[in-house]
């Protein structure tokens, strides 16, 4: 083994190249050190190469990509019992502090000394070997391929935002955003039990896929300008009923706005997708209508087993996310056409590096 590995590294906005790194050696004995074999392309990717920063992480020096990955344990440190030496695992990118409040109180993905990987200054996975704790793997069953595996991550985030929704049994469930986040949560919407799931969106191609996973009717807002339009066309998709879980994926605030308006009284309201810093929405109707409003920041604990389990046993389809494939050597121009292609894209893989 060489001291060495390829790394694809955005060296500031606007430019990725590759990079040699050192390969990380073992250093804790609760590590594993896992040869990536599989990266998808996050937006948040795209968008630190596009703009340099996101909120409050700025991109101030070279900083390795990737943080959607899977791949195959080929060392371990002397104290790992969870998994072994071959191994095919999802990676769950980001560790915090084992001694933080948030962590204590098994909010962990709120740690203020989380490490995440591809966020300022934390390097990414998109490298041939990678470090991270046993308990931030999760072993792939032998029928989860490596590129489902590498699908858990964004998956994980719409198990969060369900599991804070309280979706089950018989809930009627309306998605704003059918990207990639979009379509993953109303997949797991569908699979945690929702009778109904009712995509939204201004793109009829996205709106098309959302049949794949788990939409039961489709909207497109282009066709209703109006918030109250677009409000009394939910409910009609309904029966005339309004939903009792509404969650944003688009950040968009006529979203926001429709959302809050559309729920039903007692109803849940979930923020996932990212926009505006400051938008305006309809307080009375939170107050009044006795509304629960939270926000959904990336996953927990037990949201990766949950995401992994519901690809092995049929209930996500992981694979129909995947719509582009690109060899790591290709990984520039992976990440060149996902920026300029953006609306055409599910999900891109990176394969390797071998």
């Amino acid at each position: 083994m060489t001291n060495t590995q390829k790394a694809v590294v955005l060296k500031k906005q606007g430019e990725i190249a590759f990079e040699e790194r050192p390969v990380p050696e073992i250093k804790d004995p609760h590590y594993v050190k896992v040869h990536i074999k599989k990266t998808g392309i996050c937006g948040s990717d795209v968008h630190y190469y596009t703009h340099g920063a996101i909120g409050d992480f700025v991109v101030k020096e070279p900083m390795v990509l990737g943080h959607e990955s899977s791949g195959v344990v080929v060392e371990v440190g002397e104290a790992v019992t969870l998994v072994k030496v071959g191994d095919r695992v999802a990676v769950e990118p980001g560790v915090p502090s084992r001694y933080s409040d948030e962590t204590k109180s098994g909010h962990y993905n709120l740690c203020p000394h989380m490490e995440f990987a591809a966020t300022p200054p934390i390097d990414g996975t998109l490298v041939k070997y990678y470090l991270i704790p046993e308990d931030f793997v999760v072993k792939l069953p032998d029928h989860v391929s490596l590129e489902e595996g590498a699908c858990i991550e964004p998956l994980s985030v719409g198990v969060h935002a369900n599991r804070l929704a309280g979706t089950g049994f018989g809930k009627k469930v309306v998605i704003f955003g059918a990207g990639p986040v979009g379509l993953v949560t109303g997949n797991v919407a569908s699979a945690f039990g929702a009778s109904d799931v009712v995509y939204v969106d201004v793109f009829e191609h996205k709106l098309k896929r959302a049949k794949e996973f788990g939409g039961t009717q489709i909207i497109n807002s282009k066709d209703y300008p109006k918030e109250d339009d677009l409000v009394k066309a939910i409910q009609d998709k309904l029966g005339g009923k309004s939903p009792e879980i509404a969650i944003d994926c688009s950040g968009a605030e006529v979203c926001i706005r429709s959302a809050i308006k559309v729920l039903k009284v007692g109803g849940t309201f979930v923020q996932v997708g990212m926009g505006r810093d400051d938008v305006n929405f309809p307080i009375t109707l939170i107050i009044t209508k006795e509304l629960r409003v939270l926000g959904s920041f990336r996953y927990y604990f037990d949201d990766y087993n949950i995401a992994v389990k519901l690809v092995s046993e049929g209930k996500v389809n992981a694979k129909a996310l995947i719509t582009h494939t690109f060899k790591f050597d290709e990984a520039i121009d992976a990440y060149n056409f996902n920026r300029d292609h953006g609306n055409e894209v599910v999900k891109t893989i990176i394969d390797g590096p071998e």
